[in-house]
């Protein structure tokens, strides 16, 4: 299939299922973005805040970038003049930063839970989300604004592991929105699914689905 094929393809069933797809475009060139972009995507995501930088830089202004990998606190002032939502928001250090560079700007970020059974993955319990949002409650931020939270699940065949990680999510996005956000509108984004696994996740209520590989083809280098 060609690029357009897939794309539309792909557009339509996330679509139907009432998502949006990101597609990720990290380690690949500016003209497959810009290729994209003539067919009508505008969300993209990066995970290296570099790489981000230099695209934006490149690419038109309405693009709206997705920072999807772990951020580090000494990155943030790369994206936070391109960043349209970042989806990995993983502590109060990171989220106090982001407010920090976000100056005359909102940005908007997902809260990021582990929900894998890999330890190598980023993300905050459920546990360590409450005492996060707690803190939130007593001291607000200014220019950040929480509206989900994100989650990957573990990179296994077993469809139904991936079905219960997904489903965990959700409940924790409802839990999320019912104790913290029960009054805020902005609030909906659940961020779960990539190219092996967004079937799954859109059937548990994605509403956004990052995919990379089975868009563009294998990464380059």
């Amino acid at each position: 299939m060609t690029l357009q094929e897939t794309y539309t393809a792909l557009g339509r069933e996330i679509a139907a299922a009432g998502a949006r797809l990101i597609a990720v475009s990290k380690t690949h060139p500016v003209d497959r973005i810009k290729a994209l972009y003539d067919m009508g995507q505008r969300d993209f995501g990066e995970n290296r805040a570099e790489e981000l930088a230099e695209k934006a830089a490149q690419l038109p202004d309405d693009i709206r970038w997705h920072f999807i990998g772990h951020l580090q606190r000494n990155k943030v002032r790369l994206i936070t003049p391109h960043t349209h939502l970042v989806h990995s928001g993983d502590s109060l250090r990171l989220l106090r930063e982001l407010d920090k560079r976000a100056q005359d700007r909102r940005i908007d970020v997902l809260l990021q839970y582990h929900i894998a059974a890999e330890e190598s993955k980023y993300g905050l319990t459920e546990a360590t989300g409450q005492a996060l949002l707690d803190e939130l409650n007593t001291t607000p931020l200014q220019h950040v604004r929480i509206i989900g939270v994100m989650g990957m699940a573990t990179y296994t065949d077993d469809t139904e592991q991936v079905e219960t990680e997904f489903r965990t999510l959700h409940e924790i996005f409802r839990a999320v929105k019912e104790n913290y956000f029960v009054d805020d509108p902005a609030f909906t984004e659940l961020s779960m699914g990539m190219s092996g696994d967004y079937p799954i996740a859109l059937r548990q209520g994605s509403t956004l689905v990052r995919i990379g590989s089975k868009l563009f083809g294998e990464r380059e280098h």
